[in-house]
């Protein structure tokens, strides 16, 4: 196995709002039951914002505990990566916002855009800065709000998703042996039409989006999944090939936390057990570019990944965009 790589996570850190929302909540709201949600996706609970939070305060906390953890302070940050759909607003980005709250006075900032794919995105932007030079300490976080944009009365679709902010702090490699070993993303821009918000743009401004009903998340389900199962399997294998590893030095899997069922085809295109699969969408729902983060996070807390542990991350979302990284804690 072989590491050229010249970065690595110094340091993680999570964002989750208080307030919940159960699948039991979801029966008051529209028609649908804990049993149908359960069996089609794995999800039992969520969380969501209240009134007085914005994605940018999630970002930030997420990146003041990432800080925290890694022992760097705000100023050595010279690149900020918010990878967002939905940002405080259209423009400026919600990174220029986060870095005014954490007081990163030296960083340029920018969000990208790869739905549930983008910190994975952010990660390989993050890495590639490093080895070559443009970068030394670069915060990446995923961070969402997607209840603000679901459509409370489409049940296929307002039961899925929650809220929440995933950060991690990526500097240079100690030469130990640990660190990015690779990165894969992927785009299919033919598939666009799959998972959407049509309006908010300059193609369907606000008050057209409004009125047509634009404003809010758009999915066709059935075709989403197919695409999913495709995406993450190649993302997988992909990042194996690249990093020049097998399913035997795969300590453990994180994959975007979508589907339970697109997760466990997934794991068997890998050949990984269960046991080596974190799961947490039944805590947290589908948190888009925070899912994989927060997943991290929580995996490393709980003794899950130690020092030295192979982790492969994997990912897709609307674009239709797929990627993938594998790690040495």
């Amino acid at each position: 196995m072989q590491n050229n790589t010249g970065s690595m996570i110094l340091g993680t850190g999570v964002s989750i709002p208080p307030k919940v929302l159960t699948n039991g909540d979801l029966e008051k709201i529209v028609d649908t039951s804990d049993e149908w949600i359960q069996t089609r996706t794995g999800m039992q609970v969520r969380h969501i914002v209240d009134d007085k939070l914005n994605n940018s305060d999630l970002a930030s906390e997420a990146a003041q505990n990432a800080l925290q953890a890694a022992g760097v302070a705000a100023e050595e940050i010279d690149t900020i990566v918010v990878a967002t759909v939905t940002g405080d607003v259209t423009f400026p980005s919600t990174a220029c916002y986060v870095q005014d709250k954490i007081g990163a006075i030296n960083a340029a900032a920018f969000d990208i855009q790869a739905a549930c794919s983008g910190f994975i995105f952010g990660l390989g932007i993050a890495d590639s800065f490093i080895n070559t030079g443009q970068g030394k300490k670069i915060l990446v976080i995923g961070s969402e709000v997607l209840t603000r944009i679901v459509d409370w009365k489409d049940r296929s679709t307002c039961v899925l998703f929650g809220d929440a902010a995933g950060a991690a702090v990526i500097g240079p490699s100690n030469g130990d042996g640990r660190g990015i070993l690779a990165t894969f993303m992927k785009t299919d821009g033919r598939l666009t039409e799959l998972l959407c918000m049509p309006g908010g743009g300059s193609k369907f401004p606000a008050e057209v989006a409004l009125r047509e009903n634009l404003n809010n998340i758009k999915m066709e389900g059935p075709e989403v999944f197919k695409a999913a199962v495709r995406a993450m399997g190649d993302a997988a294998m992909h990042i194996m090939e690249k990093a020049g590893i097998s399913a035997e030095d795969i300590d453990l899997m994180i994959p975007h936390q979508a589907n339970k069922r697109i997760i466990d085809a997934t794991a068997r295109r890998m050949k990984l057990p269960a046991e080596k699969v974190y799961v947490n969408l039944q805590d947290y729902g589908n948190t888009s570019a925070a899912s994989i983060p927060v997943a991290l996070d929580e995996a490393k807390d709980k003794g899950l990944l130690k020092e030295g542990d192979v982790c492969v991350m994997v990912a897709f979302g609307g674009g239709f965009t797929w990627g993938s990284a594998a790690i040495r804690i």
